[in-house]
């Protein structure tokens, strides 16, 4: 019987299985296609679906020009000029504007909704010669002797393939399909935080263009997004400690995130007259890495390697990026193998890269001392224009702004020091916000 139902298994095989439809396996499945590679992709959904993570960065752009999706993707975009931050302890905003960046030519973004957004660049993929699976779980994979990948995978309608693929690409977000199996997904020890969110209609927006700008707003507990959309659709997510989430008992989601909006007055404001248009969900354990993000035969992209607070809108970024670095290691590996630990070795730290230096302010944002820095900004040193440029995602090209980064540090370091109770103060909060609480409170939201 096992004999017969084994046999019932269809086998199949590419160069490059990826694992995963979203912005990191829709960006290296097109590139790799246009390489000349057989490219399989299985995604476990059906487009459209919901997602969060609807902000994205100026950096972005260029990207969508390169995959020939800049249109499609403006057509259902928000125009999004900047980043305004509202702190309960300062009577003004502070807005960053784009257009104020070292690099003068990326003055903008766009805020989308992830079901549009997504469903643009899974087609896209497929349209690029990718042969893409919806409804396609991917649920075992064994490492074979001769450095191939062999893929078992399940349809919605119960019928099962397995892929032999000569190299896997692990794009699978937060089901961090290759961390899981080997155990190798840890939280991150520097960060801990769960998310709670919703959509709404009539919130009230910022004036003209600004009606785009995403809103950031501090509370006691943590951080909100305000994220405006088209057709009167604003997302908005409550960002909070493991301890706080303790405190959500018998309430429902829906009334932990009211409760929580009511701390925020300024917020609060802008939602007094707004209805929530769906179901309000969570995210536990936001915060996690990954202890490697390659071997031999195997990538691991995005989210799928490491997720670090949304707070700077970096995922949906990060993620492409890691599928353009990505795409040029494994064309190097498969069509070059004496070049391949080179190849790797170079994905290894670009993929490092983002997220590190992303993390430097995301583990200092609620301190009161940075608060106070971007809720105040001067450009000393070309430091405004230069944190301008980190906020745009513009990390990854030519535009010299590190050293100006290095002389914000220093002076938030030197701030630190002329202020010493306040910066105990800051530091002993933060120890307190991530120490890790149960497990179900954070794995159960």
């Amino acid at each position: 019987m096992m004999e017969q139902q084994a046999n019932r298994i269809e086998r199949r095989q590419c160069d490059v299985l990826v694992i995963g439809g979203g912005p990191a396996g829709c960006t290296v499945a097109p590139l790799l296609a246009e390489q000349g590679h057989r490219v399989v992709m299985l995604e476990k959904a059906r487009h459209p679906r919901f997602h969060i993570g609807e902000s994205l960065l100026p950096a972005n752009l260029p990207l969508f020009e390169r995959m020939g999706i800049a249109d499609e993707v403006k057509a259902i975009g928000m125009l999004k000029p900047g980043a305004e931050f509202v702190s309960p302890h300062h009577d003004a905003s502070s807005v960053f504007h784009f257009a104020e960046a070292w690099d003068k030519t990326m003055p903008f973004a766009y805020q989308v909704r992830r079901d549009e957004f997504d469903t643009i660049l899974i087609r896209n993929a497929a349209h690029q010669g990718v042969e893409v699976h919806e409804g396609c779980k991917a649920r075992g994979v064994d490492f074979l002797p001769d450095r191939t990948v062999l893929v078992r995978a399940r349809h919605d309608d119960g019928s099962e393939i397995e892929w032999h693929a000569r190299f896997l690409v692990d794009a699978s977000g937060r089901d961090t399909f290759l961390a899981n199996r080997f155990q190798i997904k840890h939280r991150n020890p520097r960060h801990n935080s769960s998310a709670i969110y919703g959509h709404f209609a009539g919130a009230k927006r910022n004036p003209g263009q600004a009606a785009g700008n995403i809103t950031i707003f501090w509370f006691e507990h943590g951080w909100f997004w305000f994220i405006p959309m088209r057709d009167d659709v604003t997302s908005i997510g409550m960002v909070t400690w493991p301890y706080y989430m303790k405190t959500k008992g018998e309430r429902s989601l829906e009334q932990f995130l009211r409760d929580g909006i009511a701390q925020c007055p300024k917020l609060a404001e802008r939602l007094g007259e707004a209805k929530l248009i769906n179901e309000v969900e969570a995210t536990g354990n936001f915060s996690y890495v990954s202890e490697r993000n390659h071997g031999d035969n195997y990538v691991m992209l995005g989210d799928a390697y490491a997720f670090i607070d949304p707070v700077f809108s970096s995922g949906v970024l990060l993620a492409m990026n890691s599928g353009v670095i990505a795409a040029e290691a494994i064309d190097t590996c498969l069509k070059t193998p004496a070049k391949a630990v080179a190849a790797l070795k170079k994905f290894d730290a670009l993929m490092k890269h983002g997220p590190k230096e992303f993390s430097w302010f995301i583990y200092r944002v609620t301190n009161p001392i940075m608060r106070d820095f971007f809720m105040g900004p001067r450009n000393l040193f070309r430091t405004k224009e230069a944190v301008l440029s980190m906020l745009a995602g513009d990390i990854f090209g030519k535009t010299p702004i590190w050293s100006s980064i290095r002389a914000f540090k220093m002076l938030y370091y030197i701030a630190n020091i002329l202020q010493p109770r306040r910066a105990y103060l800051g530091w002993k909060r933060r120890r307190f916000n991530i120490r890790k609480v149960d497990d179900d409170v954070v794995y159960n939201a």
